[in-house]
């Protein structure tokens, strides 16, 4: 009696004292399955859930402590996702660009431990509603060739105080490669162009990510877009007020000698590097409108063609005596073509050239008794010394 009591005692697995090894092993793996071991990982985000009010830029991060991240997912309401990166050693991950404004955001992130165990965390918050926003109104525009004096400018509807986040936003990238700098007038312009003129065929790229950038206080920016141009054929022509001529030059080769007139001793021509902005068959032209009040209105100017933002045109002129050109100076500041009234006949100088050029391309003035135009009087900022231009960037 006493050895069978012996042998049901050996057999119970809630003592763990029996001597049986199958039972014992039984009990052993019965224990391990009841108390799984925690991840030593811990994974952290700021901001905190369900925060609001949050910046567009720095404020978003992902932490691991004892341990590594492995995946990190970030997501508006749309769905879409955010682009950001694992830090080198794992420990972090932040955006790679900056969050829109008034958007609700959901962070799904997971790390490891040494052991390999996963720790996850989930967490929403939205970020900060603006009290304005701001676009830059671009130049040129999505599609267009133009000539190899184009700049690209952004002008923005708001000022900008925080120019470096716009820098960092708006990028203006050639193929063939070259180095392109912006450079502000002001506080809410920016000019980009390369060292020398684009190259003939030069594919042209402005990327504008300004979508949650703040350009100042309480003001972020709307647009995400790429804008694409084209680089036509280059045409450089060169206006010598005192001898009255204007060279045009296409690939660097002459193809035309023009007689013309530019500004009177009074109202001289300014000098330098002007780049077509605007062209119009015929444009009504009113001294009022720049300074010249109750001299000239002429309703019906032909073949105009803007160089600068004060009034600086070539342009077709019908009312000057055809000796006029070639031999003297008699016009307001333009440079003037011979024409005729109506913008109809295409076989007069003014009108060859004006058939000629396209936006973007030079006319550069020289010998004339006037200062250099001013670089943001226009797009002309070819004037300014390339260390000059980078050196305020």
């Amino acid at each position: 009696m006493m050895l069978v009591a012996t042998a049901c005692g050996g057999s119970d697995t809630d003592s763990g004292t029996g001597s049986d090894g199958k039972n014992g092993t039984k009990a052993s793996a019965q224990g391990g399955a009841s108390a799984s071991p925690s991840p030593a990982a811990v994974v952290s985000v700021t901001p905190k859930n369900g925060a609001s009010g949050v910046e567009t830029t720095g404020a978003l991060k992902v932490s691991a402590a004892k341990g590594t991240l492995t995946s990190v997912v970030v997501k508006d309401g749309k769905g879409n996702k955010v682009d950001g990166a694992i830090s080198t050693d794992g420990t972090g991950w932040a955006p790679s660009g900056t969050l829109a404004a008034s958007t609700k955001y959901t962070v799904d992130a997971v790390a490891k431990d040494t052991s390999g165990l996963k720790s996850t965390k989930h967490s929403t918050f939205t970020t900060v509603r603006p009290a304005a926003t701001f676009v830059g109104y671009y130049t040129p525009e999505n599609g267009q060739t133009v000539g190899t004096g184009m700049e690209v400018s952004l002008n923005f509807n708001h000022a900008i105080t925080n120019k470096k986040a716009i820098e960092k936003a708006v990028k203006v990238t050639a193929d063939p490669s070259v180095e392109v700098v912006g450079h502000w007038y002001g506080n809410q312009r920016i000019d980009f162009r390369p060292k020398e003129y684009w190259a003939a065929g030069t594919k042209v790229t402005l990327s504008l990510r300004l979508n949650g950038v703040k350009g100042a206080s309480g003001t972020y920016g709307t647009q995400s877009k790429d804008v694409h141009f084209t680089v036509g054929r280059s045409q450089v022509s060169i206006v010598d007020s005192a001898a009255h001529t204007m060279k045009v030059y296409r690939g660097g080769k002459l193809v035309r000698t023009i007689p013309i007139t530019s500004g009177a001793p009074s109202t001289t021509t300014y000098n330098g590097k002007m780049v077509i902005t605007e062209k119009y068959t015929e444009k009504r032209m009113n001294g009022d409108t720049v300074g010249f009040e109750g001299q000239y209105d002429i309703p019906d100017v032909p073949h105009a063609m803007r160089l600068t933002t004060s009034g600086t045109f070539v342009h077709g002129n019908y009312w000057a005596s055809s000796s006029t050109f070639g031999n003297s100076n008699v016009s307001h500041g333009c440079v003037g073509l011979r024409d005729v009234k109506g913008a109809g006949d295409s076989s007069t100088p003014a009108a060859w050239f004006y058939n000629s050029s396209i936006i973007g391309d030079v006319v550069q003035v020289k010998n004339s008794h006037d200062k250099t135009v001013a670089w943001y009087n226009g797009l002309n900022g070819w004037n300014m010394a390339w260390s000059d231009w980078t050196k305020a960037s």
